[in-house]
């Protein structure tokens, strides 16, 4: 026998089969934190930035109810604007890439949502009650502030919370105007099935922490509400 030649076969790895690779994984986790913490950023600033907008509309409407009909109608119209529309418009602005234009689109979204909920929740407070606050001598500005505002608590913080899980979906788009995040990250690889995983799981958690704490916040600033489930 001459020679004989041994032919060695590897079998495929997880990554070469684009498999979920929890190996992979547990090594390269360490490379979602900063878009994780960018994602952060924008959803936290557009949903601050949105809810002072919105809030302050709302506050106006309630006073003067013919405003409720134009403001909603026009909050309705960006709402409808498709996200990748606005980004390359605010891309080719003077404005270019970066975090701001990532950030405006995520903030107009998040009007009608925060302006419907407090407008409601407003209106939703007994007449009664108001009248009895007048009876005791409260001014206007007191009636909102000590009555109607606590009262319609729970309607804006839900429409908080809905804004938020919507606005941490709608920032995995935000790449697209140089602004980051864990869509950026989906981006750099979008065909291997681990990062796609580990990205989309990331953002799942992050809405449900940001709803958990929007709840907790509730319950701690309408106490009532736990007094009166009780």
């Amino acid at each position: 026998m001459i020679g004989s030649v041994i032919i060695h076969h590897r079998s495929p790895t997880c990554e070469s089969r684009n498999g979920l690779c929890p190996s992979w994984i547990w090594h390269h986790i360490g490379d979602y934190m900063s878009p994780l913490w960018r994602h952060v950023e924008l959803t936290v600033v557009a949903v601050v930035v949105g809810f002072v907008i919105a809030f302050g509309l709302a506050l106006v409407a309630h006073r003067r109810r013919w405003l409720i009909t134009p403001i909603t109608g026009v909050t309705g119209v960006l709402f409808t604007i498709p996200s990748l529309a606005l980004f390359a418009v605010l891309v080719t602005s003077p404005l270019g890439f970066g975090f701001v234009s990532g950030v405006i689109p995520l903030i107009l979204y998040t009007l009608q949502i925060i302006f419907r909920n407090v407008v409601t929740g407003l209106a939703g407070v007994p007449e009664e009650t108001r009248d009895a606050a007048r009876g005791m001598g409260m001014t206007d500005r007191q009636l909102l502030w000590r009555v109607e505002v606590p009262l319609a608590l729970p309607e804006i913080v839900a429409g908080v919370r809905i804004a938020t899980v919507t606005t941490v979906a709608l920032a995995t788009l935000a790449f697209f105007a140089g602004a980051g995040g864990l869509g950026d990250k989906i981006n750099t690889d979008i065909d291997f099935k681990s990062n796609i995983a580990v990205a989309g799981a990331l953002a799942v958690l992050l809405a449900i922490a940001l709803d958990l704490l929007l709840l907790g916040m509730e319950r701690t600033l309408a106490p009532w509400r736990r007094a009166r489930a009780t």
